[in-house]
């Protein structure tokens, strides 16, 4: 029997800024941004970053990471770059879902920083923000993730196995953010979900 494959399609709606921090006698300055410690890829190509990336390892305490890291799933994500530096960057995550193929659909939405995006949750304090914070285009990408100020980093790469530098490279920078090796979680390597397009041309 053919693997089934659903697809959810999740859309972020633009929602204007309003500052919170207002003036007035004795107010403490508001707390720095563990994220803003993290120095986005300066003049991101979005171009050179779009296509398909697979998910190597994640760093997180994630509770659910920690008690079933044996059933995590394989994971890919492609990337499609906006027409317009304005518009958003079109993030599609195929996963395994009770052995069903699903696809996710996000708008990384783009801020004054370059390298820095915005996902909107369905309210603000489930927004999560995001930083390209490495990557050479052809090989790896390291992406830092904050909701409510905690962090979260996962690794990707053009091909489901990386080199060992590259793998060291992302366990040191997640010591640096405070996690040990028992919290940086590997992904399998096999058993991907094909999109659409790849199913398309298999069948040609």
């Amino acid at each position: 029997m053919g693997q089934g494959w659903l697809c959810v399609v999740m859309v972020t709606v633009l929602v204007p800024c309003v500052s919170g921090v207002r003036g007035g006698r004795g107010r403490r300055p508001p707390k720095e941004d563990p994220l803003d410690k993290i120095t986005p890829v300066k003049d991101l190509n979005l171009a050179q970053l779009s296509g398909k990336w697979f998910l190597i390892s994640v760093a997180s305490r994630c509770q659910y990471l920690r008690d079933n890291n044996f059933r995590v799933e394989s994971t890919t994500v492609t990337l499609t770059a906006p027409a317009y530096p304005s518009s958003p960057l079109t993030v599609s995550t195929l996963r395994k879902l009770n052995l069903q193929c699903w696809d996710i659909r996000q708008q990384y939405r783009p801020t004054r920083t370059s390298g820095r995006f915005l996902l909107r949750g369905n309210r603000p304090a489930n927004d999560i923000h995001i930083v390209v914070g490495e990557t050479d285009y052809i090989s790896y990408v390291i992406l830092y993730y904050q909701k409510q100020r905690n962090i979260s980093m996962k690794l990707y790469g053009r091909a489901e196995k990386l080199p060992d530098d590259i793998l060291d490279k992302f366990e040191q920078l997640a010591e640096k953010q405070g996690f040990s090796i028992d919290f940086v979680f590997p992904f399998p390597k096999y058993g991907f979900c094909l999109s659409a397009d790849e199913k398309h041309t298999l069948n040609m």
